[in-house]
Order: C-alpha cells, then structure tokens, then sequence
C-alpha cells in the first residue's frame, strides 16, 4: 500500500515544484496615464524577473491595387500597440524573450534580450541589449490594411541588431523616439518600428515590480544638458558678477583709506 502511495506522492510534488517555476505574466497598461504606453511584466517563482513600459507604433507598407487595377501603389498602416494586448515571457540567466500578441494575435511583437561580457579599459563588463526584433502581421486583419493585394501573414525582422545596451543590473531610459528598421518577408519591404517612453529591464531585477536605477539614453542625456546648462551657465556668471562687485568695493575702500599725495610737489611743504 505505501508502495502505491509512493510514485503518487512524487508525482505531487514534481506537479507542485513545475506550478511554483511557472512564470507568470501581466500586462498593466491600465496602471499608465499615457493612453498609448504599455507595461508588461514577467514574474518568475513569484519575483519579477522582466519589466518592460513603451509606446510603440510599426509602419507597415502594403501593396493596393491603382484606380486602374493595372499598377500597383504603396500605403502606409500604421499600427499602434494595443492596450489589450496578450503577453508571454520567458526569463534567463543570459536570455530572455517577451511576446506580445492583439487584435486576436492579428499582430504578434516579439523581443529578444541577450546578456553578455565586453572588454573595456577597465576589464571585463557586463551588458545587456535588445538582440532581435520580431514582427508578425496579418494583411487580412482589415482595421489596418485596407485593399491589401498580397494577403496573409508577413515577418518583419530585425538584421544584426544591438539596441538599448545596459550595464547589468539596470534598466535602460529612453523618454526620446527611437525608430527601427526592420525589413519585412512581404517584397523585403521596410517596417518601422517607432518606440518612445522606453524604460526596460529584462535581467537583474532585486525588488519585486520596481526598476533598478535607469541608464539613460544619449538622447535623454544630451537633453538633459542642455536644459541644465544655461541655468549653469547663468550661475556662474551671477557667481563671476559678485566676486567683481566685491573685489571693486575691498578695492575702492583700501583706495579711499590711503593718503593722497598730491601730484604738485609745491604742496610737499605743506604736508606735515
């Protein structure tokens, strides 16, 4: 009997350890007041192991037919990231993935981030970035293409792509629009990908649903200088008009305490 109960009980707790490995994924767009910003989290053993928050927008060419149903022209979808989008993810020590899928997986978006070892004047660091970029649409989906002539779906993927890289152990910031070319299966054509409001951190998550400290941006960080700098500027030329002010006054009070010598040396006989 207990020989019986045995390979059940394992089998409970093999069941029970694969259901607290599970991941868990949650989309919570709703949580931001940009109507068009998503966030997506990935959770892992109950921790957040993927966090990642942005606009995002593709522009997808398409063939219609001309008014002489002879020529073919060129339109433009343009496809934003719906809110009620449906999410998977994946988290690794060195990969992760995140998948994105709405309008009833018409459009499916998926990330790739990758963690690896640089070599840089202080030694070997590590970096992570956004590897690869994949983008599924359905010309038959009719919200965004109207009149498509060459139907079904199309991949549009990214060529050798090394984006958003991080120090490991932050997120990456990106307030700026960032466009990405990816080149479409549909006639090569090229796809953009606009993203804006970036803050993504795929690996290295210490605190459950909170960013470690951002990395931000050239973009960001040459605004940010530039809104900074002529208030810095203006400080130290209020700073370089009072040490003027001051030097005048310690100057023209030493000035006015000396004995004034008279240029007429007639007036020498008188002094005294």
């Amino acid at each position: 009997m207990a020989g019986g109960r045995l390979p059940g009980l394992l089998f409970l707790l093999h069941a029970a350890a694969r259901l607290a490995a599970e991941q868990e994924v949650e989309n919570l767009s709703g949580l931001s007041p940009n109507p068009e910003k998503d966030i997506f989290v990935v959770r892992e053993n109950r921790t957040t192991c993927l966090m990642a928050e942005f606009a995002a927008k593709f522009i997808v060419p398409y063939d219609v037919w001309a008014s002489n149903y002879v020529d073919l022209i060129t339109e433009q979808a343009d496809i934003p990231l719906s809110r009620g989008a449906e999410v998977k993810g994946k988290c690794g020590t060195n990969e992760s993935e995140l998948e994105i899928s709405w309008l009833e997986q018409a459009y499916t978006l998926k990330l790739f981030f990758l963690k690896e070892g640089h070599n840089t004047s202080r030694g070997l660091e590590a970096f992570w970035r956004l590897s690869r970029i994949q983008f599924t649409y359905d010309t038959t989906e009719r919200t965004y293409f109207k009149g498509a002539v060459s139907l079904g779906k199309h991949t549009a993927s990214s060529h050798r792509l090394s984006a958003l890289v991080t120090p490991a152990g932050k997120s990456y910031e990106c307030q700026a629009q960032q466009t990405i070319s990816l080149v479409s299966s549909d006639h090569q054509k090229s796809v953009q990908l606009l993203l804006s409001e970036v803050r993504v951190q795929p690996f290295d998550i210490t605190a459950d649903f909170v960013f470690s400290e951002e990395h931000k941006c050239p973009v960001d960080q040459r605004e940010q200088l530039e809104e900074t700098l002529p208030l810095i500027l203006g400080l130290i030329l209020g700073l370089v008009i009072v040490i003027t002010l001051c030097v005048y006054h310690i100057h023209h009070k030493l000035t006015a305490n000396q004995v004034q010598i008279p240029r007429d040396r007639s007036q020498y006989k008188h002094m005294g």
